[in-house]
């Protein structure tokens, strides 16, 4: 898809082109790059930018290749000002952050708002910046509070590249650090050419195979990219200094992946209605990824699904109709009267197994996939065995206890998904009657 450059507000990156920040020293296999100033280069532009002389900061990513540059000194620049905030550039921008980072990798867009202002918050976008492949994504399951060899592709699975964009959001309005505003928007840019016309995104961008070109729902991966590109669309925390023309390019996103998980939604008997963890990219049939993730309704991805479209205002009627549908099918596949434990068993190979226990007083529970057409649970083995070939339901079972012991503990067939959208949509139907 064709999108405009952006600024990024009215302390904008072109015109503030000093150098932020230093890269700490790369990891050995990585190689520093200089950037280049140009002329009238775009704030996202690879090694320079800005109208100005002078060179860019580059930061190393994957295979040593440069990232994102810092703009030159821009003519009528604020190079040098000491002052922090909007309008200005902090003196500590331009020095290398050598602080601790303390903080986990789970809780980087957690933390209290003056942790981002901090030279720790710098020392952590500092490693995220030096974590971006050359095509403006990110890596994913990396911990990115210390410095290692690159690893892997850009994706948007597991919080992959949605959690970076947030981070440097955070330090970029705290700091003013053009460094972290320019990787940020890169990354932005990396959400809107992943987004395919029909709306969806696959799990892997650029050239993605196999099932990583399929709509990817799993693991609420598009609905990360999505919550990402409403907030900078309203311009909500922490990207209030999106100016109005990437603020219209996010909404048209947004629209249009709502457009795509009406069309994906699976019509059943009664009014049901529900999602696969994937859909195909050009039929938006129910899709199969791994080998034991078979196509399927499921009961984990649809619930997050919902939550999504019920903060949606105003709604629609088609928007209402894909909610009452969802609640109705959560409502009919609803499981009781059982629990899952834990137990440590000496005699399985992973030394631990998954149980089902008949407890009548249990929470109801949900189960991760369905059948299509019958809505019975489903579960599967990993399908290494020719047979999959022909058959990718070879391996399928109807009980957690037939398939192998590794996946009975290293997957969550079973779960409380949907509890959390049966209480908001109490308070969303008064509401929409």
């Amino acid at each position: 898809m064709r999108f405009p450059l952006w600024t990024f507000g009215l302390a904008g990156l072109v015109l503030l082109g000093v150098n932020c920040s230093s890269s700490p020293p790369p990891a050995p296999e990585a190689t520093a790059g200089a950037g280049s100033a140009g002329a009238g280069g775009s704030t996202a532009s690879t090694g320079g930018g800005g109208a100005g002389s002078g060179s860019g900061g580059v930061s190393p990513g994957a295979a040593g290749d440069s990232v994102v540059g810092v703009a030159g000194a821009a003519a009528g620049g604020v190079a040098g000002s000491d002052s922090g905030g909007a309008g200005g550039v902090s003196a500590e921008c331009g020095v290398p952050s050598s602080a601790a980072v303390t903080v986990a990798w789970d809780a980087v867009n957690k933390q209290p708002e003056a942790f981002y202002a901090s030279a720790e918050a710098r020392a952590l976008a500092e490693n995220v910046v030096y974590y971006q492949n050359a095509d403006h994504g990110w890596p994913k399951n990396v911990d990115m509070t210390t410095r290692a060899a690159p690893k892997g592709g850009s994706t948007i699975d597991n919080r992959g590249t949605t959690t970076q964009i947030e981070l440097l959001a955070r330090v970029y309005e705290a700091t003013r650090c053009p460094r972290y505003g320019e990787a940020m928007l890169s990354g932005v840019k990396f959400l809107l050419a992943a987004q395919y016309d029909n709306g969806g995104w696959p799990q892997v961008y650029p050239n993605p195979t196999g099932y990583h070109k399929h709509i990817t729902f799993n693991d609420d991966a598009m609905i990360h990219v999505l919550t990402v590109l409403r907030a900078i669309a309203r311009g909500d925390a922490p990207y209030g200094s999106a100016d109005m023309s990437l603020r219209t390019t996010a909404s048209a996103a947004v629209a249009r992946g709502v457009e795509c998980i009406l069309a994906c939604q699976i019509k059943m008997e009664g009014g049901q209605r529900g999602w696969c963890a994937q859909h195909d990219e050009v039929t938006l049939a129910p899709a199969q990824a791994r080998t034991y993730e078979l196509p399927s309704v499921s009961g984990s991805e649809g619930a997050r699904i919902v939550r999504f479209l019920m903060t949606i205002e105003p709604t629609t009627p088609e928007i209402q109709a894909a909610v009452e549908g969802a609640v109705a099918w959560f409502q009919a596949v609803k499981l009781t009267g059982f629990r899952v434990n834990a137990t440590t068993d000496a005699s399985q190979p992973t030394g631990e197994d998954r149980v089902v226990v008949q407890d009548p007083a249990a929470s109801p529970l949900w189960a991760r996939f369905y059948e299509l057409g019958t809505n019975k649970p489903i579960f599967s083995s990993r399908c290494e065995v020719p047979e999959c070939d022909e058959d990718p339901f070879y391996m399928r079972r109807y009980s957690l206890a037939e398939i192998e012991n590794e996946r009975r503990v290293g997957y969550s067939w079973y779960g409380n998904w949907p509890a959390a959208v049966l209480t908001e949509y109490q308070a969303w139907k008064a509401k929409h009657p």
